[in-house]
């Protein structure tokens, strides 16, 4: 399983910016995108966040191999709503029996697949070039966040590379003992909801210890927690945020001249 650490040169312009600093422009250029329906406004996105990918210090093809789930569920959702959407508008560009594909459809699924890569890539760029450490740090100077919720997250991030681990544990011991699915798919979906399920009750039990022994060290004292290393929010980090809202405005603004921007509401 991939790892969380960062996997960005450390000199990269924007790989060096603050951590709340590069969160909230992933949100603001997040939450810009969602308001539109159409294809265009996040095509015009994504083409962005691979542009400026360099800026980061990450490798495309680094991207691509942590963002291949994403990529999975993308094609899933393509798909699915492809196949199965009730809405059938349009020029008809592939019939057979049942399933009918339109123009109209097939807009819609690309918008919308479009759309959740461009929302989640910003993610997947942010947590690719920081430190799980400097951004609890960050997220209690700067962003004021509570300090029991930062380091539970700090202690989250670093437990998810065990589920991989455990997975591969779980599949070991299950076919030492002899449970093999063989070449029978429903087998093997039986097994993979097994394994699942086990592997939720393990993590459920690793959270409620890694809790009470927070607790029992005082992580959930009132008491004032000092900082061992300091998080400055420069002007340069102002600068990126404002620059995430105006990149995602004028993605927007492509689309409203185009002609083909659709509005979530309305």
């Amino acid at each position: 399983m991939i790892g969380l650490e960062p996997v960005a040169t450390p000199g990269a312009p924007l790989a060096r910016r603050n951590p709340v600093a590069k969160l909230a422009a992933g949100l603001v250029f997040s939450f810009l995108l969602v308001a539109s329906l159409d294809p265009v406004a996040p095509a015009v996105a994504i083409a962005i966040e691979l542009a400026l990918l360099p800026l980061f210090g990450i490798r495309y093809r680094v991207l691509a191999r942590r963002a291949l789930p994403l990529l999975a569920g993308a094609v899933g959702i393509l798909v699915t709503l492809v196949l199965f959407a009730a809405d059938r508008s349009g020029r008809v560009l592939w019939a057979a029996g049942p399933l009918l594909v339109t123009s109209g459809v097939l807009v819609t699924a690309l918008g919308l697949v479009l759309r959740m890569l461009a929302v989640a890539l910003p993610g997947v760029i942010v947590f690719a070039t920081t430190d799980p450490t400097d951004l609890a740090d960050a997220l209690v100077q700067n962003a004021k966040a509570p300090a029991r919720f930062a380091i539970g997250a700090l202690a989250a991030f670093r437990l998810v590379p065990l589920l991989g681990q455990e997975w591969q544990m779980l599949t070991m011991a299950r076919r030492a003992r002899g449970v093999d699915a063989g070449r029978n798919p429903l087998a093997r979906l039986r097994l993979f909801a097994a394994t699942a399920f086990a592997l939720l009750v393990g993590a459920i039990r690793r959270g409620t210890r890694l809790a009470v022994a927070m607790d029992a060290r005082g992580f959930d004292a009132g008491t004032p927690r000092t900082v061992a290393r300091r998080q400055v929010f420069r002007p340069a980090d102002w600068l990126l945020v404002a620059g995430a809202a105006a990149l995602a405005g004028g993605a927007l603004a492509v689309s409203v001249a185009l002609g083909t921007f659709r509005p979530l509401i309305g």
